[in-house]
Parts: C-alpha cells; sequence; structure tokens
C-alpha cells in the first residue's frame, strides 16, 4: 500500500519546480512511510511512497522492466502469484516477488488488456518507453484513489488531492461540486471539489500520448444479470467465492487483522480469515453514550469466534481534537459522521498490524441495506395511473413536514428517478438554493444519476437502487472514509467482498432471494450459516455509529456555533443565518438537523485547511494544530 505522484509533459513545458515536487510527496508520506523513490526521463516524472507488504526487500518503486516500462503502484494485486507463475511460463523474468513487478510484466504481454487480468484495488501509472505513452488505471469498484489534472501539455496524477493542491495552490472551488456534496455529503466522481482536477472513475483506465489529450474509457462494467437457480446453489456459490477471496486477501508478509463491528459482514470476514491465521487480533471502538457502541457485541462476538478483541471508547473531546486532522486526511470532505470512528479503530489498529480486512462492499453486493426494501412498501402505487399519482403528489406537498403519512403518499408517488440518489440525501433543491450565497438550477442531482438509472432500466427496483449505490455511495463516501481513514495512520485496509469474482456471483442473485423472508442479504446470511454464530446472523448492524444528533444539542452546540460563526466560507459560500437557524432550531429538539449542520461543518473546515492555507501542506499542519487548540 503506497502512494504516488506522476507527471507527463510534452511541447515546451518543463517539470514542476523540484522543491515544490518533494513537499507533494511528503504530503502523502503517511500512505508510505517505509521508503520513497523516484524516477525521471525526458519525459515522465514518477514520485512514490511506500507502505512495505509483500517481498519487503526488493519491492520499491518506481519500478522498470525490461529498460523500457516504469511503473508507480498503488494497491495489492491478490491474484499476482497465480499470474506470475503463467508469465514465467512463458518466458517472462523477474527480479523481484511483488505483484508491482507482475502488473508491468503482464503489460509487457498483453498491453492495456492487463487490468482485466488483475483482482485486487490498485491505481497505477506505466510509461511506456516504446510507444511514448501513459497508461494509467483504477480498479473495479474504485477501492484506491486516483486523482488527476490535465492541461494541454502535462498531466499531473496523485494518490491524494493535497498532493496537487501543493503543486497548483490557486485550484478553484467548483461551484457544481459543491451543491452536488450538500446533496450527497460526498463530491460524487468524476469530480473533485477543486474544478480542474478529475477522480479517474473505478474501472476506468487513462491513456495519453504525447501532445494529445488524454483518452479515457471503461474497461470494465458492473452490471447484475439475475439467474433462476435455486437458492442453496447461490448460497454455496457466495460461500465457496468468499472463502477464495478472504484466502487471497490474506496474503502477506507482515500480520493481518481485522476490523470487528456488530454485523454479519465484518463477523464473515474475521471467521473466514481465522482459518489462515487462528491468532488473529480484531479492533473495535464505540463512544460512551447509550445506544451508540459497538464494543460489547463485538467482544461477543470476537469471544464466540475464539479471537483477541481490542476496543476503545472514544470521548467528545477526542472527537473534536481530531476532526481537523481527520477531514485533512479525507482530501474532498465525506460527512459521513462514520469516518470518525473508524480513523480511531484504524489508529488502535495500527498499533499491532500493518494490514486489516474489513467487511465494506457486502451490503451494495448482497442487498443489505434496509432501504433496499422500500420498493416492496410502496407496491400499492404500482396501479395507480400517472395523473392520479401527479396529484396525490401535489396533494401531498403541501401537507405540513412531520405529519404521518406525508412522507409515504410522497415517496409512493414519486418515480423512483427522482426519488433515490443513493444512502444519503442530505439537502433538497429547495434548501440548498436557501442555503447557498450561489444557486444553480442546472445542477440538479439527477444530472448525476440519470445515465445510471438508463443503464438500469430493466432491472426490478431494488437493483437498481443497489446500481446506483454500486456506482455513486459506495466510491463516493465507503471507499474514500475506508482509503484516507486507515492510511492516516499507514495502514494497509482490505475489502475481501469488493471481488470481482464475488460479485460475480452476487450480481447473478435475484432481488427474491436477496430479500427473502423479511430480511436483507437474505442468501449471505444463508452462506454462512455455521460459520459465524448463530446469534449474530439476524443481528441488527449499527455501523460504527456516532452520537452527532446528541452531541450538537450538548456537548458540541458552542464548538458547532462557533465554527458557523467565524470561518469565512460561512459568510462567502453559504447564508449564515440559515445555518445558524439550522443549528437553534436542532438545539431546541424541534427538528433532527444533525446531518445537514455535520455536512457544512465538514466543508466549513475542509475550506479553512485546503482553501484558506493556499494549500500548502505545511501551513495545513499548522492549521490543524491551531484548531485543536481552539477546540481543547
Amino acid at each position: 500500500m503506497c502512494g504516488f505522484i506522476g507527471e507527463m509533459i510534452s511541447g515546451n513545458a518543463s517539470f514542476t519546480d523540484q522543491e515544490k515536487w518533494l513537499e507533494a510527496l511528503e504530503a502523502i508520506h503517511h500512505r508510505g512511510p517505509d521508503s520513497t523513490g523516484t524516477y525521471m526521463n525526458n519525459h515522465v516524472s514518477f514520485g512514490f511512497k511506500r507502505l512495505s507488504i509483500i517481498d519487503l526487500e526488493h519491492g520499491k518503486q518506481p519500478l522498470s522492466y525490461q529498460n523500457k516500462y516504469h511503473i508507480i503502484f498503488n494497491g495489492e494485486i491478490y491474484n499476482y502469484k497465480e499470474l506470475r507463475a503463467r508469465l514465467v511460463e512463458a518466458g517472462y523474468e523477474f527480479q523481484t516477488h511483488t505483484d508491482t513487478e507482475v502488473i508491468v510484466a503482464l503489460y509487457a504481454q498483453k498491453g492495456q488488456a492487463c487490468v482485466n487480468e488483475l483482482r485486487g484495488m490498485f491505481g497505477f501509472m506505466i510509461w511506456d518507453e516504446e510507444k511514448e505513452e501513459l497508461f494509467c488505471a483504477r480498479d473495479a469498484f474504485g477501492i484506491k484513489p486516483f486523482y488527476y489534472l490535465e492541461t494541454k501539455d502535462r498531466l499531473i496524477a496523485a494518490s491524494e488531492l493535497k498532493s496537487l493542491r501543493v503543486i497548483d495552490p490557486q485550484l478553484d472551488i467548483s461551484d457544481e461540486a459543491i451543491q452536488h456534496y450538500l446533496t450527497y455529503q460526498y463530491v460524487p466522481e468524476p469530480m473533485s471539489l477543486a474544478k480542474s482536477v478529475k477522480k479517474l472513475e473505478p474501472g476506468h483506465m487513462l491513456t495519453k500520448k504525447k501532445g494529445q489529450p488524454a483518452v479515457i474509457k471503461p474497461y470494465y462494467a458492473k452490471s447484475f444479470n439475475q439467474g433462476n437457480e435455486s437458492l442453496s446453489s447461490y448460497a454455496k456459490q457466495t460461500i465457496d467465492v468468499l472463502k477464495d477471496s478472504v484466502a487471497k486477501h490474506m496474503r502477506s508478509d507482515v500480520p493481518v487483522g481485522a476490523f470487528l463491528s456488530s454485523g454479519i459482514d465484518s463477523t464473515t470476514i474475521v471467521a473466514l480469515a481465522k482459518e489462515h491465521n487462528p491468532a488473529l487480533k480484531t479492533f473495535t471502538v464505540g463512544f460512551d453514550h447509550e445506544g451508540f457502541s459497538e464494543v460489547d457485541i463485538a467482544r461477543d462476538s470476537a469471544d464466540k469466534l475464539n479471537v483477541e478483541n481490542i476496543h476503545k471508547h472514544i470521548t467528545p473531546e477526542e472527537f473534536i481534537r481530531e476532526l481537523p486532522k481527520i477531514i485533512w486526511h479525507m482530501d474532498d470532505p465525506v460527512a459521513d459522521p462514520a469516518a470518525v470512528p473508524l480513523y480511531f479503530v484504524a489508529k488502535e489498529a495500527s498499533k499491532h498490524v500493518k494490514v486489516v480486512l474489513s467487511g465494506e462492499g457486502a451490503d451494495e453486493l448482497f442487498g443489505g441495506y434496509n432501504i433496499y426494501r422500500e420498493p416492496q412498501a410502496l407496491r400499492y402505487f404500482n396501479s395507480w395511473p400517472a395523473q392520479m399519482k401527479r396529484a396525490i403528489n401535489k396533494m401531498a406537498v403541501g401537507l405540513p413536514e412531520g405529519m404521518r403519512g406525508r412522507s409515504y403518499l410522497l415517496r409512493g408517488t414519486t418515480p423512483i428517478e427522482e426519488r433515490y440518489i443513493g444512502n444519503a440525501k442530505i439537502f433538497t433543491e429547495l434548501e440548498k438554493q436557501i442555503l447557498l450565497e450561489k444557486y444553480n438550477d442546472t445542477y440538479s442531482f439527477t444530472n448525476l444519476t440519470r445515465g445510471l438509472y438508463q443503464k438500469a432500466i430493466s432491472y426490478p427496483d431494488s437493483t437498481k437502487m443497489q446500481y446506483i449505490d454500486l456506482h455513486t455511495w459506495l466510491p463516493g463516501d465507503i471507499l474514500v472514509k475506508a482509503d484516507r481513514m486507515t492510511m492516516a495512520h499507514s495502514l494497509e485496509l482490505r475489502v475481501p467482498f469488493l471481488d470481482k469474482e464475488v460479485f460475480e456471483v452476487a450480481s447473478r442473485i435475484p432481488e427474491s432471494a436477496k430479500l427473502a423472508n423479511g430480511t436483507t442479504k437474505y442468501v449471505l446470511r444463508e452462506a454462512i450459516k455455521g460459520v459465524v454464530p448463530d446469534s449474530i446472523l439476524n443481528r441488527k448492524k449499527l455501523g460504527f455509529p456516532v452520537p452527532i444528533r446528541h452531541w450538537l444539542k450538548d456537548e458540541l452546540y458552542d464548538w458547532a456555533k462557533d465554527i458557523l460563526t467565524i470561518n469565512k466560507a460561512a459568510t462567502t459560500i453559504f447564508n449564515q443565518k440559515e445555518a445558524l437557524a439550522l443549528l437553534e432550531e436542532h438545539a431546541a429538539g424541534k427538528r433532527d438537523n444533525s446531518r445537514k449542520l455535520w455536512t457544512i461543518i465538514c466543508f466549513l473546515i475542509w475550506h479553512s485547511l485546503y482553501i484558506q492555507n493556499s494549500g500548502s501542506s505545511k501551513r495545513a499542519i499548522q492549521e490543524i494544530a491551531q484548531l485543536k487548540r481552539k477546540t481543547s
């Protein structure tokens, strides 16, 4: 697991100033504290930070192959041993036992088609001296990040946005990205908050020749192709492919641990990982607030599975003390409160291991969110004529907010394409119009989901929702916070559910099997019977809950008011009076505005770190220190 910066120039362009380049590389030191490497020729400059996991002695990067291919690579390829054996048989020679060399050797054999063979998580750049061409790719699910900035004669890519902001500190904020952030609580890909910086989307590759614009195209399409096999067949395929995935994800030359929460996803991973390492260490965090701690449940699961559990309780003081650093590590703000406990559990785990397994992706693949059952609850409306739905919808809009039945009528008479944008919907278009100083009605959230719904037009509604989450919520929220919060502590996170072979099985499970017996993830629950304790199979998942709603009324009220009052962006970007009104309404118990407030607060802290200090990593750290003193 590592971090990189790569730059390609053409024409009369010159490389970025060396001092600034090194500062940009040091901005991601946390991604690879074990070693630093650089490579430069007339066309490309590569910088690399390494976290040593496999072939600790010989795995340094940048890595050159056959004196004509040069690579920087962040991630892990879990089938690299099988690929290496096949390449050796075909006559390819190796100087290391790393997956990095396997990628570039596979590129030497197959060219760009090499990405179709890779099973793992990755972002990489390969300079091909023969073709004088740069080839880049990102993994199928977006587990690993890839940012890039392109001008007429230059392309710079990096593992994190903060490196690009060091190189070009005057990057302008995108008004469109702000509006989407307020809807989604994260900035949807391929956008970033920096107008000129993009994210290479999951399952995409980028090719750039000298003097020509980059060409971006997909190489892996995630789709659901539901079959008609028996429930027992799907369950058998599921457990078999999960066992194989976990076995491959356990490959490492350093200790591997696992996060453990209260749900079946992480418990399944722990149970399967224990078969390969009986001394597996598991890690859990919680809060000393009733209903907001998974520690006791996780300890019980650990006892039943006979694995060690290391746990910690987080105080409100620790929470706000570390928050600026958490947001700095996030690159673009992600206003998911679960990022905070994830940061602390990663911090705890990093004291014991260099690699952890986690259960991200199970809900998106196997139909685990309760919201996926909503279409069943609304099926009563399916037979209503369109004109009748429009009339009832108009009537429901006029009903007082909070009135019983209003939400049900609105949801039932609103097409799913307008109703569902993913697991979080924070501000409506009307609310954003009131909150933002500059609002543009052409930046509707449906601009981002329209194309996805068109591709999913034949799916049942719940599967459409899965498809939306797989392409928005998963790479935009879940995997961003997972990568950044673990890498903040130089800890490698691996997610065995997000494996192409696992998805191949999950994509064939029909809606009726996923949501059978009044539950979610039914096939997965059937598959793991006998693998995890029976008491866990139907346990309600908390998912690293955070008592933000309570704290903003009490412990964090003054802190929140100070941020909404003092921060410069509170008056230039937001309607400060409206933001403060949301806080007062929440504190008075009139309405739960916690998620709205948290979305604004996270942005304001991000703005002070990334914009007011002009992008310097050194100044950002100084700003973090100042904010810590203010909140201590």
